[in-house]
């Protein structure tokens, strides 16, 4: 499945709530399925600088592909950053440099965060692409 599909699916399943506050519960739920990163993992060179929240972020390559891990300290930004972890992990450097992240605005997320936490969307979509231009060049 590409990113794009992904994103698509992943668009699909937030179209099936009517209202804002069960699509929140939704993402609230992608977080807590979202495996808990381990203690010694969460490092200070792994947060996510400028979130409102501790949201940390980590990377490695497998073969082709990139894998993420990720965890917050706050349920909301822990399934803000599952949204991308599901879309974007276990593809491959140069896909996930040429995706198109603006399907995040179609989520609706943006319009019903405090600003603080809607940048952290486009924090977290910057960094993961950065673990991946890092990752591709070694």
């Amino acid at each position: 499945m590409s990113i794009q599909d992904k994103q698509q699916e992943l668009l699909d399943e937030l179209n099936l709530f009517q209202d804002w506050t069960e699509r929140y519960e939704y993402v609230i739920g992608l977080g807590k399925k979202l495996p808990a990163m381990p203690a010694e993992m969460k490092t200070d060179d792994k947060l996510i600088k400028g979130c409102q929240s501790q949201v940390w972020l980590d990377a490695t390559a497998e073969g082709e592909t990139i894998r993420y891990h990720a965890d917050s300290d706050s349920l909301i930004t822990k399934g803000m950053i599952a949204l991308f972890v599901r879309v974007l992990d276990g593809e491959k450097a140069d896909d996930i440099l040429t995706a198109d992240m603006s399907f995040i605005e179609q989520t609706g997320l943006k319009e019903h965060l405090a600003p603080t936490r809607a940048n952290a969307l486009n924090l977290m979509a910057t960094q993961m692409k950065k673990h991946a231009l890092e990752l591709s060049s070694k």
